[in-house]
C-alpha cells in the first residue's frame, strides 16, 4: 500500500472507528486532560444552564466545589436550588455571556457599576443582574441591594479560594443597557422590568469581542488569583428564542460556532485553559435515540451522566450515580433536564 500521510495516524484520526462504530461515550481517546482535577482541588463552577450538571457532577466524584454562599440549614434541596443555593460557587445564577462575567467581577471589583440594576413588576423586585434566583421577587429595592451588596462579598471568596475555573459559555445574544453597556442575563419584561427600546438594545456578540472580555477576565482573576487554571466547555443547549432576526435554527448554529472558534484560540493561547468537547459529544451522531428530549432543547439525562462520566473517567474519577430527572419534553426550566434556564421562559412570548 502507498504511503500517505495517514498512514500512522491512531484511531482517534479517523470518524469510522473514531465516532462510527463505538458507543457515543466509548471514547476515552476524545478528551486528553491538560492537567489533572483531584478531591483537593478547589473548583470553581460558573456558566450557563449546562454549567449545572458540570458542578452536580464534581461533587458527586468528591471535589472541593466552592460554594461560599450555602442554604439556610433546614432549606429543602429543591426549594434551595429554585433560588439559587448550591448551585455555582457563589449564588449569581447563570452567567450565559463572557461580557456578563467579566461585567460581575468589575463590580466586585469596585470598577463598575452596572445601570438599572434593580427591576420591578406588581409591587415586588429584582436583582436585574440575577433575576432567576428569587423567582417571586423581594418585598424592597433596599432588601435587593443588601442581598447583592453580601452576594459580592461571597463571590470574592469563592474567587480567592478558586484553584480550576470551569466555565461553560452559552449565549453570545445579550441585552444591554445603550448608554452604559451593562448587559442583563434576560431581556427586560421577560422576569421583571420593561422593553424600553430607547434604553436597551440587543447585541450579538462576536469571536474578537468575546476574546477581548475573555482576555479582560482572566487577567483580573490572575491578578487576584495566580497561577489559576481554566476548563472551558459549551453549552449544547439551542437558543430558546432569537431577537437577531435570523431564523433561530441559524442562530444557535452561529452562536455556538462563534463560542466554539473562540474556546479554541483561547486553548491556543495558553497552557492554562483546557477544553472539555460537551457539546461535541451532544451533538455527536452516534446516539442511537438522539441527545434530545422531545422538545429538541433538553439533553437527555442518560446523554448528560454519559458525558459527565466521561469527563470523569479522564481525570481519574468517577461520581456517585443519582437518579436522572424524567425528561418530559418541557425544556431546560427545570422539568426537561433538570437545569434551571430563564431563557426557557421567552415561550411565553411565542405566537
Amino acid at each position: 500500500m502507498a504511503r500517505s500521510p495517514y498512514s500512522d495516524l491512531p484511531q482517534r484520526a479517523f470518524w469510522r472507528g473514531g465516532v462510527a462504530g463505538p458507543g457515543p461515550f466509548d471514547l476515552p481517546d476524545l478528551y486528553r486532560p491538560r492537567f489533572a482535577l483531584t478531591p483537593e482541588t478547589r473548583v470553581f463552577t460558573a456558566g450557563s444552564c449546562f454549567a449545572q450538571h458540570v458542578g452536580g457532577a464534581l461533587k458527586r466524584a468528591g471535589l472541593s466545589v466552592i460554594d461560599t454562599e450555602p442554604a439556610l440549614r433546614g432549606m429543602p434541596p429543591e426549594t434551595a436550588k429554585r433560588f439559587g443555593y448550591g448551585v455555582y460557587a457563589a449564588r449569581f445564577g447563570n452567567i450565559y455571556t463572557v461580557r456578563q462575567f467579566r461585567q460581575l467581577i468589575e463590580e466586585m471589583l469596585g470598577l463598575f457599576s452596572p445601570a438599572l440594576p434593580i427591576w420591578e413588576r406588581d409591587g415586588r423586585f429584582w436583582d436585574a443582574l440575577r433575576p432567576g434566583i428569587e423567582p417571586e421577587g423581594l418585598t424592597s429595592a433596599e432588601q435587593v441591594v443588601e442581598m447583592r451588596t453580601q452576594h459580592l462579598i461571597a463571590l470574592a471568596r469563592a474567587v480567592q479560594e478558586a484553584e480550576v475555573m470551569v466555565f461553560t459559555l452559552g449565549l453570545t445574544e445579550a441585552w444591554e443597557h445603550r448608554e452604559t453597556g451593562t448587559v442583563y442575563p434576560t431581556a427586560p419584561g421577560t422576569i421583571a422590568g420593561d422593553y424600553d427600546p430607547d434604553l436597551f438594545v440587543f447585541r450579538n456578540h462576536g469571536v474578537a469581542e468575546i476574546l477581548e472580555d475573555f482576555t479582560a477576565l482572566e487577567r483580573m482573576l490572575t491578578e487576584i488569583n495566580p497561577g489559576l487554571q481554566w476548563i472551558l466547555t459549551v453549552s449544547p443547549v439551542p437558543l430558546a428564542a432569537t431577537a437577531s432576526g435570523d431564523h433561530v435554527l441559524a442562530a444557535t448554529m452561529r452562536s455556538k460556532s462563534v463560542l466554539r472558534v473562540v474556546c479554541d484560540l483561547l486553548y491556543e493561547s495558553s497552557a492554562a485553559i483546557d477544553y472539555f468537547p460537551s457539546y461535541e459529544l451532544v451533538m455527536s451522531p452516534a446516539h442511537p435515540a438522539g441527545a434530545f428530549a422531545s422538545d429538541l432543547r433538553s439533553v437527555r439525562p442518560e446523554v448528560v451522566d454519559g458525558i459527565m462520566e466521561l469527563f470523569l473517567k479522564a481525570h481519574g474519577l468517577t461520581a456517585e450515580p443519582i437518579p436522572s430527572a424524567p425528561t418530559d419534553g418541557d425544556g431546560e426550566g427545570g422539568d426537561g433536564d433538570g437545569a434551571l434556564c430563564e431563557d426557557v421562559l421567552l415561550d411565553a412570548f411565542r405566537p
